[in-house]
């Protein structure tokens, strides 16, 4: 990892920043902070040209024969910066630059710099290249262009650079890939605030807003057209979303977490039925949460995070393509998630999901581990498994459970997984299904309970339970430790009337 050094303290951190990355270079928006991060070009430090070399012209080193192709000069015209295709540049003098229609007056510079740069996004200058919206908090790439939005003053407009050419935004110009803006295009404004811009590729751009959703099909230079995707919910942040490996897109909406399937076909609520009240049990609020999305490959699922952005306080979900069931989870205040962000690395030993902390470390999940890493020390982590509230016998009477048999899981002597740790459970009764359940949820004293510890079946158990209803729960919250059962066993016979 290298350190931009110029960027320490250029960006606010205390404000919302999003970040997009096309011709290897990361494009920064950050309100009124418009920022470049470029892997790619060679930086020259010049005395102030009178006119800067044209974009896409060749400047060389007349001696030392090194060349570059230019791709920026900042507005102070005293920096180039291109990607060098012949040699090396040099600041001995006499090795004097030329070419793309600079000054006549040649120069030698006064600095070569490599790459990785920082410096401000404007406006190619010299030449008409239009103005870049004052603000913007939202940035993404669509069709070759950069796309901005979320300009506090005109929450409903968008803006686009000329194809391929982030540094022109001259809007209306008789070219089908110039810059365009949502109010010089047929494709017009959103009628809504906009959130969140979601591109795929050259396929579409959604624009996720306040409490509608719009999809931009095509260019909207040459013909593309703004279609109404939903008119009942909207998308909550700039970050809330995200794509599986079939093009299903994944946000968290008006009324819970969703689903846009990727023909388009229908808007899905996952959380409808086994989460009805999500949106009211969370309560995050725009002003002080963010909300995250990831696509994990590796564990098959999405992670749901939301995170109170001033103390790191988080709740969070797994949702398993695998069960399509939500897995609550909650991470040490540290490790509270500001960001997600799949890193497919060439080298699949890298490649994960990665989470940017409150804290400021990145983190990743690793099955081996067995605590939560926090910075100095470590944090236990608690896990628990409750199972479905299981009557003790017909309807309108009372069972007694009899027999309780745990077959915990490991004991082979070889395998890929870890034999389980201990594992404490406990037994809940009552009368009705909602009792014993809330009981589970309270924390309320159990019927009985008792830890079990190594592998395989355990010794049968006769607690003698009697009610109308049962419920079992599993946990572990003991440092460098995790469970794992393979199966529970049980025996009842009826006790009466209830």
């Amino acid at each position: 990892m290298t350190l931009l050094a110029a960027s320490a303290d250029d960006i606010d951190t205390s404000d919302q920043l999003t970040m997009a990355s096309a011709f290897q270079k990361a494009f920064i928006a950050n309100g009124s902070n418009l920022k470049i991060a470029d892997f790619i070009n060679t930086k020259l430090t010049v005395t102030s040209l009178t006119t800067a070399p044209t974009r896409g012209s060749t400047v060389t080193q007349v001696t030392s024969g090194a060349t570059m192709i230019v791709d920026f000069v900042n507005t102070a015209k005293t920096i180039i910066y291109g990607y060098t295709t012949n040699g090396t540049f040099t600041t001995t003098a006499g090795h004097t630059l030329s070419g793309g229609s600079m000054d006549p007056t040649t120069r030698v510079p006064s600095a070569v710099t490599a790459n990785p740069h920082w410096y401000d996004w404007t406006v190619y200058p010299g030449g008409a290249t239009g103005a870049m919206p004052a603000k913007a908090y939202l940035i993404c790439v669509y069709r070759g262009r950069l796309t901005l939005a979320g300009n506090p003053r005109y929450p409903n407009q968008w803006f686009m650079s000329k194809v391929a050419d982030p540094f022109n935004w001259l809007y209306g110009a008789d070219d089908p890939m110039s810059a365009v803006a949502g109010n010089n295009a047929d494709a017009g404004q959103c009628p809504d605030i906009i959130r969140s811009l979601i591109s795929f590729h050259d396929d579409y751009l959604i624009f996720g807003c306040a409490s509608t959703i719009w999809i931009l099909r095509g260019d909207p230079v040459a013909g593309g057209s703004l279609d109404n995707l939903s008119d009942t919910t909207g998308i909550f942040g700039s970050n809330s979303w995200c794509f599986d490996d079939n093009r299903n897109l994944y946000f968290w909406g008006s009324g819970g977490i969703y689903k846009i399937r990727s023909d388009f076909s229908g808007i899905q609520n996952l959380t409808e039925m086994v989460l009805p009240d999500i949106i009211d049990t969370e309560a995050a609020d725009p002003t002080t949460h963010r909300i995250t999305m990831g696509y994990d490959k590796k564990r098959h699922g999405i992670v749901v995070a939301i995170t109170v952005l001033a103390t790191g306080v988080n709740s969070n979900y797994f949702y398993s393509f695998k069960t399509e069931g939500f897995y609550p989870e909650s991470y040490p205040t540290e490790c509270g998630p500001y960001s997600l962000f799949y890193y497919d690395a060439n080298d699949t030993t890298y490649a994960d999901l990665l989470v940017g902390c409150k804290d400021g470390y990145i983190r990743k999940y690793m099955n081996t581990a067995k605590n939560d890493d926090v910075g100095a020390t470590d944090d236990a982590i608690s896990s628990y498994v409750t199972y479905p509230i299981t009557p003790l016998s017909e309807l309108d009477e009372k069972g007694k459970l009899t027999e309780l048999v745990f077959d915990l899981a490991g004991g082979a002597a070889a395998g890929d997984f870890s034999d389980t740790d201990g594992v404490t459970y406990e037994l809940h009764r009552g009368d009705d299904a909602e009792t014993v359940l809330e009981d589970i949820r309270d924390g309320a004293t159990a019927w009985k309970s008792g830890t079990l510890s190594g592998t395989g079946r355990k010794n049968k158990l006769r607690p003698r339970m009697k009610g109308a209803f049962m419920g079992l729960k599993l946990y572990n919250s003991t440092a460098s430790e995790t469970f794992a059962i393979n199966r529970v066993l049980y025996n009842t016979k009826k006790a009466g009337r209830i």
